[in-house]
C-alpha cells in the first residue's frame, strides 16, 4: 500500500482560517509558548491550539510529544484517540504513530509497506516550570528564565491556566502597566487613594526590556494582616521576553522575593490562554490554594479590561493612542514588537 502526505513544511504552511496577518504569523511562529500544564498531559492525548494551529500533546514512554492534531489519512483529530505502548492511535481508522511521528501500523492492511511520507508534523517539546512548551518554527530554544523555580529556598505555585477573550499583546501590556493598580485592583491589593506613579526608567538589554519601578503601592492582599514597615518602598522589576512573556519580581520586606512569570499564549489573534508559574522565598507555610485564589482574582480584574478594550488589537503605531509618562514600559514594549518585524497594523 502506498500512501502520500503532501502537506507543506510547518514553517511555510499557514493554519486554515488564520486570524493573523501572514507576515505576523511567521514572526510569531519563531518563538516558544506554553500550551498546557504538565499535570494535564497524562494518560490521554490533550488537544490545544497555538497561533490558530490545532495541536495534540501526549506522553510517549515518559517523553512529551507535541504534534499537529491531524491524521493525514482522513483528517481525524488525534486528540480524540489514545496512547498505547507509547504510540498515539487515530480514533477513526486505528493508524498508529510513534513519538517521531512516523506511522507504524495501518490495521486495514497489516502486511503492506507503509510509506515514510505518512508522518505527523511533530514540534519540539520542553517541560519546564510545570508547563509544556513548544514552538511552531523556532530554530533554537528561547523559553523565558524563572530563576527561583529551581532554587530550593523558594516555593513554587502554578496557577491554573486562565482564558481571556482578548489579544495576547493587550494582556501583556496590561501586565506591564503600573498606573492601573489604583483603579482596577482595589479589591485585591491596591489602594484607590494611591494612584500616583513616580518616575521610572526602562532600558533595552538585547531583545529584552527591563523596567525598575519603585512605589509605595503594597503587594499584600487587601485585608491581609501583613504590613510593610512605615515608609517602605516596593520595588517591582519587570523583565520582558518578547513577544508575550514577562517576569515580574516584587521585592518584599526582609529580603522577600516574589517572581511571577506571565506567559500570554496566543490561541488566536484575539483569544489568549494565560499561564503563570509563581515562586517566592517567604510565606512558605501559606496554603497553595490561597495563592491561587488571590492571583485568579487579579487575572479576572485584568481580563475585564482586556476583553473590553478598543481596538482589540495592540496598535504598534505610537500615534494611534495617547500616552502618559507612566506608559514608558508599554511604549518600549510596542517598539520592541515593531523591531521583531511585526506590522504596524499588527493583530496581537
Amino acid at each position: 500500500m502506498k500512501t502520500e502526505n503532501t502537506t507543506a513544511t510547518p514553517e511555510l504552511q499557514l493554519p486554515r482560517d488564520c486570524t493573523f496577518l501572514p507576515e505576523d504569523w511567521h514572526v510569531l511562529a519563531q518563538y516558544w509558548y506554553p500550551i498546557a500544564q504538565a499535570s494535564e498531559v497524562a494518560d490521554k492525548p490533550v488537544g490545544v491550539k497555538l497561533l490558530d494551529v490545532k495541536l495534540v500533546c501526549y506522553r510517549s514512554n515518559g517523553k512529551v510529544v507535541v504534534a499537529r492534531d491531524l491524521c493525514f489519512h482522513r483528517g481525524a483529530p488525534l486528540s480524540k484517540g489514545w496512547v498505547e505502548n507509547g504510540e498515539i492511535v487515530c480514533p477513526y481508522h486505528g493508524f498508529r504513530y510513534n513519538c517521531e511521528g512516523a506511522c507504524t501500523a495501518v490495521p486495514a492492511h497489516p502486511d503492506a509497506k507503509i510509506s515514510p511520507k505518512l508522518k505527523l508534523i511533530v514540534y519540539p517539546a520542553v517541560e519546564r516550570y510545570g508547563l509544556i512548551w513548544t514552538s511552531l518554527a523556532a530554530t533554537e530554544e528561547n523559553i523565558p528564565a524563572l530563576p527561583g523555580w529551581d532554587d530550593p529556598d523558594y516555593v513554587n505555585v502554578l496557577v491554573p491556566s486562565f482564558d481571556i477573550a482578548g489579544s495576547a499583546g493587550r494582556q501583556m501590556e496590561g501586565f506591564l502597566d503600573v498606573s492601573h493598580f489604583a483603579h482596577v485592583h482595589t479589591k485585591s491589593f491596591a489602594d484607590p487613594n494611591n494612584a500616583y506613579v513616580p518616575q521610572y526608567k526602562v532600558k533595552r538589554e538585547g531583545n529584552e526590556l527591563l523596567a525598575e519601578y519603585w512605589s509605595t503601592v503594597s503587594n499584600y492582599a487587601v485585608g491581609s494582616a501583613n504590613k510593610a514597615p512605615e515608609g517602605f518602598q516596593w520595588l517591582r522589576e519587570f523583565r520582558v521576553f518578547p513577544p508575550f512573556a514577562a517576569r515580574l519580581t516584587v521585592h518584599f520586606p526582609d529580603d522577600g522575593k516574589l517572581m511571577i512569570l506571565n506567559c500570554a499564549s496566543p490561541v488566536s489573534a484575539r483569544y489568549t490562554r494565560l499561564f503563570c508559574p509563581i515562586t517566592r522565598n517567604f510565606d512558605k507555610h501559606v496554603p497553595e490554594e490561597d495563592t491561587i485564589k488571590f492571583n485568579l482574582q487579579i487575572f479576572r480584574e485584568d481580563a475585564d479590561m482586556v476583553e473590553a478594550q478598543t481596538p482589540e488589537d495592540l496598535p504598534l503605531d505610537l500615534q494611534a493612542e495617547a500616552h502618559i509618562p507612566a506608559d514608558r514600559t508599554s511604549i518600549a514594549y510596542r517598539q520592541l514588537l515593531t523591531d521583531l518585524g511585526l506590522g504596524r497594523s499588527y493583530t496581537s
